[in-house]
């Protein structure tokens, strides 16, 4: 995430900061020189032409200086700054002899505004030009007008420049390593607060805060959601939000908390068409009258408590079936003891066929519910639906008592081929058809339920179980597939769960089609090779 541009001002920035004063600080010098030169405070000027050339020009340079202050490089424009104001410096000492001191004073702030903005060698070269001006003055002095003056004062001069070159220069080091460690620690902590500022908005609990008149000043967009607004209100509204007005139950339950500390942790709707939520409350700040409101969705902590028991039953299953597992071989090998015997009835045979065929399908739905356990794949082939469809019916029939219901098996096509693994196909048509025979009938009347194989409009291979009941009500399609959703006091309400979960596993599909018809239709779209490569791909 980028850093706030409001909370950042990178180095140049700075620096670029500090040139424009000293541009502005080279104007009034500029100004001081032309005093000097056109005004009638010196008596005598040694070359009034070579003053007054110097003057204006050094005038024109500073104004094109400041005016070009906030473009280019601020090296190079310090660079040819301080140039210029030692080439002024130097001449104007000679045109105007009795203010060379005073110059040479005011030139000590340009030498240590060039060690600030240049690196210190160029830096220290500053200092030491400075330091020749000076001395060669002292020169020319000697030469022109005799006498011997005093070599300390030039070197005086030359040895604060260079004290002030070096002091300004470490200085400005350490002022800017301190300035860009803070801008660093702005721009981490304007990253840190959109962040925190994000998390809170994306949030699915709903956070609230209220203040003491319980009104609303803060709020995240699942909080708002919550409370049957759109957006998000991520700063104090010019008119807050009166949370008796938005949410009576939830503004008594706060008072309640305030005055005794008591928390009703029952689900609570805000709204016919909102989900429950449950509230839970925290003051912002110690002896603060501003409170936290978390609102957590039931149905979030609802799904996870699912997700804990199916994950619990799921580690039964595996025990349970591997105890099953035992007496089922013995009952198996039993049978097949039994049909080895010539003293058992040519009429009891059929019996001991049937246990044999509960007993196989018996082991068969164990070895899937321990695959779902260990998470193994299905294990899909090539099944001609028409076939294991009329074949699965004439099965159903025979082992299951339908009496005078009924069940057949119908199809558009001749031969339908999909992928699917035909143990666990078989299992997720028993669930269906035995709610379409327990749910699917008219009151007083005979179940007719219908297998029909038949292609989407896509293509795909699908089996449809319909029935001719009542149908499924609206409020009851949403759980339909959920864990332990049932509408029978008889019922575990995993039925459809684990059909749907075993059309996942063999990348199938497993829906409710709602129909415009009495009676229930429920759609299994099963996969083709063609479509398999293509996710595999």
């Amino acid at each position: 995430m980028p850093p706030s541009t409001a909370a950042v001002a990178t180095p140049t920035a700075a620096l670029r900061r500090e040139l424009h004063f000293f541009t502005l600080y080279r104007l009034l010098e500029a100004a001081l020189l032309a005093l000097l030169v056109f005004g009638p405070f010196l008596d005598r000027q040694r070359a009034p032409l070579l003053g007054t050339i110097t003057a204006v020009t050094y005038a024109v340079v500073a104004l094109v200086l400041f005016a070009l202050g906030r473009h280019g490089k601020v090296a190079t424009h310090a660079a040819v700054g301080i140039c210029a104001d030692l080439a002024a410096a130097a001449l104007a000492s000679q045109a105007l002899p009795g203010a060379a001191t005073s110059i040479m004073v005011m030139l000590l702030f340009n030498v240590a505004a060039a060690a600030l903005l240049l690196p210190l060698r160029q830096g220290l070269a500053v200092a030491l030009g400075a330091t020749a001006i000076v001395i060669g003055d002292w020169g020319w002095a000697v030469l022109t007008r005799g006498g011997e003056p005093s070599l300390l004062e030039p070197v005086m001069f030359g040895l604060v420049y260079v004290a002030t070159a070096l002091l300004t220069s470490f200085v400005g080091r350490e002022m800017r390593a301190s300035q860009d460690l803070a801008e660093r620690r702005a721009a981490e902590a304007a990253n840190l607060a959109e962040v925190n500022e994000l998390i809170l908005r994306r949030l699915r609990t709903g956070v609230l805060v209220v203040d003491g008149r319980s009104h609303v000043r803060l709020a995240n967009e699942a909080a708002m959601l919550l409370l049957g607004e759109n957006g998000d209100r991520s700063e104090p509204a010019p008119h807050a939000v009166d949370l008796a007005a938005a949410a009576p139950e939830l503004c008594r339950r706060l008072t309640r908390w305030r005055i005794d500390g008591e928390v009703d942790e029952t689900p609570l709707k805000l709204a016919p068409d909102l989900p429950e939520v449950v509230p839970r409350f925290a003051r912002l700040l110690a002896g603060s009258d501003q409170v936290l409101i978390f609102l957590d969705d039931a149905s979030l902590v609802s799904r996870r408590a699912e997700s804990i028991t199916l994950a619990t039953l799921g580690r039964f299953a595996a025990s349970l079936a591997h105890e099953i597992r035992n007496p089922l071989a013995a009952i198996n090998y039993a049978v097949q003891l039994l049909q080895e015997s010539r003293q058992i009835p040519l009429e009891d045979r059929r019996l001991l066929d049937i246990i044999r065929q509960q007993g196989t399908r018996m082991n068969n739905i164990v070895e899937n519910v321990l695959g779902m356990a260990r998470r193994e794949p299905a294990k899909p082939e090539h099944i001609e639906l028409v076939g294991f469809v009329r074949q699965f019916a004439a099965e159903y029939g025979a082992l299951h008592p339908l009496e005078q219901d009924r069940l057949h098996a119908d199809s558009a096509e001749e031969r339908v081929d999909a992928l699917f693994d035909p143990r666990q196909l078989h299992q997720v048509l028993t669930v269906l058809v035995n709610n379409a025979l327990r749910y699917g009938r008219q009151p007083g009347e005979a179940a007719d339920v219908t297998l029909r194989v038949d292609r989407d409009p896509l293509g795909a291979p699908v089996i449809d179980v319909v029935d001719r009941g009542p149908g499924v009500s609206d409020a009851a399609i949403p759980h339909l597939f959920r864990p332990f959703f049932t509408t029978s006091g008889h019922g575990t309400g995993l039925g459809l769960y684990i059909a749907r979960e075993l059309c996942r596993a063999n990348q199938a599909s497993l829906d409710y089609v709602p129909s415009s018809t009495a009676g229930s239709r429920f759609r299994v779209r099963l996969s083709t090779a063609s479509a398999l490569l293509a996710a595999a791909g």
